[in-house]
C-alpha cells in the first residue's frame, strides 16, 4: 500500500489541531496520528514540533521512549510477543529468537513483503498460557516455535485469499 505523504500531513494537522490544547497534548496527538495512519511518519516530526512549540529532537524523544509508538509502516498482521517474566518463564525468549530468525527481521521491523511486523510487549494479560503471541487482536497461548509457524503460515494464507 502506497501511503500519500500530503494526505498523511494533511490528517497530522488536522489531529494536532484539535488536540493542541488540552494539557499534555503530545501524547494524545501521537496515539491519534497512529491509530489513524498506522505509524507516525518521520516526515511529519517537525510539523508536530512547530506546531506544538516544541524541537524535533524533543518530538522523537518521546516517540523513540514509548515502544508502542512506530514510525514505519507496520505489516499487515502485527505480531506481538510478550516478555514478562510469566511468559520468559514458560520459554518466551527462545520463541523471540526462532521469530526473528522465521520471519528475516528483528523487534520493530517488517518482512519484505509487508505482510507482518514484530514487536515486543510486556504483558497481554494471559499469564498461565505463557508464552503468549497476539496477532492482529487474536490473543494465542502455549505457543511453541513450532504453533508460531503454523500461525505465520495461517495468516499467509489469509492474506493470499483476499
Amino acid at each position: 500500500m502506497q501511503l500519500d505523504f500530503s494526505s498523511d500531513l494533511s490528517n497530522v494537522v488536522k489531529i494536532i489541531d484539535t488536540l493542541k490544547h488540552k494539557k499534555g497534548a503530545l501524547l494524545p496527538i501521537l496515539h491519534q496520528i497512529q491509530r489513524e495512519i498506522g505509524y507516525i511518519p518521520l516526515k511529519t516530526i517537525d510539523t508536530i514540533a512547530k506546531k506544538l512549540q516544541q524541537t524535533p529532537a524533543e518530538i522523537h524523544g518521546v516517540i523513540s521512549f514509548y515502544h508502542q509508538f512506530r514510525t514505519s509502516q507496520p505489516g499487515e498482521h502485527k505480531i506481538q510477543i510478550c516478555r514478562a517474566e510469566a511468559c520468559q518463564s514458560r520459554g518466551s525468549r527462545d520463541l523471540e529468537q526462532h521469530a526473528k530468525s522465521h520471519l528475516a527481521i528483528d523487534y520493530r521491523g517488517t518482512t519484505t513483503d509487508k505482510k507482518f511486523s514484530l514487536d515486543s510487549v510486556y504483558c497481554l494479560g494471559n499469564c498461565a498460557t505463557g508464552p503468549n503471541v497476539r496477532i492482529n487482536d487474536e490473543l494465542f497461548g502455549r505457543v511453541s516455535n513450532e504453533k508460531f509457524d503454523r500461525l505465520v503460515s495461517s495468516f499467509e494464507t489469509q492474506t493470499k485469499g483476499r
